[in-house]
C-alpha cells in the first residue's frame, strides 16, 4: 500500500478502554476511524455517537464484507483475535492486535502465517517497546555503552486503582485465560526479549494473595537467557498504585526505568572517573521522548504499513510473549524448571 499515514482508514473491532488509547493514537497521527465493530450493541452505538464515527458493526465480517478499511485494531477478548485476524488478512488488511496474540500457540502461528501470505502488517500491541525509556534503553543496549548484559529485572504492578475487586473481565481463567502473569508479566516477558533476546529456561512462583479469584495475582519469574544473562519478571495486582519499571545491568554500566522517579528520565551508572567508590558512581540521566506508548506504538504500525520503518513488534515477538507465559505457567504448577522450547501449546484447563 502507497497511501501515506493521514489518509488510511482504520476500523477497530472492540470499544472497550484500551480501544479509546488506539483511537487517540489514530487521530493524532491524522489517520481516520471510519468503522467500529462489537457485539455488544449498546456500547457500540455509545462508542459511535461519542467518537461520530460513520459505519458500526455488530459482526466484525459485515466491517470486512463493506471495505473500506485499510487497518485495524484488534482490541476485543483475546478469544476473538485469530479470527478477527485471519478476516483481515484474507481482506488485505493490515492487523494491530492487542495482547496476548492468542491463547494456543497454533493459532497464533496461523495468524502469522495468514497476514505473511497476504502481505499485510501484523503488529502486536506490546506497546512497552515505544515507550521512550525502552526505546532509548534499546539503542544504548544495541550500541555496546553497557558492555555484556548480565541481569535483567522487569516489573509492572497495580492494585486495580484500589478496588476490593478485580474488574470483572479480569477474574475468571474463561473471561481473561489467567491472571497478572499473563496480564502484566506478558509485556514484561516481552520487554526481556526486546533487551535480552532469547530466553531458553524458566521458574516461576505464582500466588493469590490479596483478591478472591481463582487465578494468580501475585508472580515471579527467573529467566535464563540464550547469552547467559539472568533475569525476573515481576507481576502482581497486589502493588500500590501503578508501578512500571525495568533495570538492565551489564559488564560495563546499569540502566535504570521506573515511572515512580516522577521524570523522563533514564538512569544510566558507570564508572570512568578515577576514585568512584561502591555507592559513588557516575551517572548520566538521558532525558527520553515525549508522546503516550501507545500513541507512539500506533504511529509505528502506520509507518511500518507505509514502508517507512521496520515493524516494532512483529507476530513472532507476540507468539514468543506467549510461549514464555506458558512456559511459566507450566514450571509454576510442576515447581521445577522448564524450558522453553518445551512450553504447552495451550493455556491448561
Amino acid at each position: 500500500m502507497s497511501a501515506s499515514p493521514p489518509s488510511l482508514k482504520i476500523g477497530i473491532i472492540g470499544v472497550g478502554g484500551i480501544s479509546k488509547v488506539h483511537r487517540d493514537g489514530y487521530l493524532a497521527a491524522g489517520a481516520e476511524v471510519v468503522a467500529l465493530a462489537d457485539p455488544f450493541e449498546f456500547n457500540l452505538r455509545s462508542r459511535q455517537r461519542e467518537w461520530e464515527v460513520e459505519r458500526a458493526y455488530v459482526d466484525f465480517a459485515e466491517m470486512f464484507a463493506d471495505g473500506d478499511v485499510d487497518a485495524i485494531s484488534i482490541c476485543a477478548p483475546t478469544a476473538v483475535h485469530a479470527p478477527a485476524t485471519l478476516a483481515a488478512a484474507a481482506h488485505g488488511v493490515h492487523v494491530l492486535c492487542e495482547k496476548p496474540l492468542a491463547l494456543d500457540l497454533g493459532q497464533g502461528q496461523a495468524m502469522i502465517d495468514a497476514c505473511r501470505e497476504a502481505g499485510v502488517v501484523l503488529q502486536v500491541g506490546h506497546q512497552l517497546r515505544s515507550h521512550g525509556a525502552a526505546s532509548l534503553a534499546k539503542e544504548i543496549v544495541e550500541r555496546g555503552d553497557l558492555g555484556r548484559v548480565t541481569h535483567l529485572r522487569l516489573r509492572q504492578a497495580h492494585d486495580w486503582a484500589g478496588a476490593s475487586e478485580v474488574r470483572a473481565s479480569f477474574a475468571t481463567k474463561a473471561s481473561s485465560g489467567g491472571g497478572t502473569l499473563l496480564d502484566n508479566g506478558c509485556h514484561m516477558m516481552d520487554l526481556a526479549r526486546y533487551f535480552g533476546h532469547d530466553v531458553e529456561e524458566v521458574f516461576a512462583r505464582t500466588a493469590t494473595l490479596k483478591f478472591d479469584v481463582a487465578l494468580e495475582d501475585t508472580a515471579h519469574v527467573s529467566l535464563r537467557f540464550r547469552s547467559g544473562a539472568l533475569g525476573t519478571v515481576e507481576a502482581a495486582w497486589t502493588g500500590t498504585g501503578w508501578e512500571e519499571g525495568f533495570w538492565i545491568y551489564g559488564t560495563e554500566g546499569a540502566l535504570e526505568y521506573t515511572n515512580r522517579l516522577g521524570a523522563p528520565y533514564l538512569r544510566h551508572a558507570y564508572r570512568r572517573s578515577p576514585g568512584t567508590t561502591w555507592g559513588d558512581t557516575d551517572v548520566s540521566e538521558h532525558r527520553f521522548a515525549g508522546g503516550t506508548p501507545h500513541g507512539r506504538h500506533v504511529r509505528a504500525f502506520l509507518e511500518t504499513i507505509v514502508g517507512a520503518r521496520e515493524p516494532i513488534c512483529t507476530g513472532e515477538d507476540g507468539l514468543e510473549a506467549v510461549r514464555l507465559v506458558f512456559a511459566a505457567y507450566e514450571s509454576a504448577e510442576r515447581n521445577e524448571s522448564v524450558r522453553v522450547a518445551e512450553a504447552p501449546a495451550t493455556m491448561a484447563g
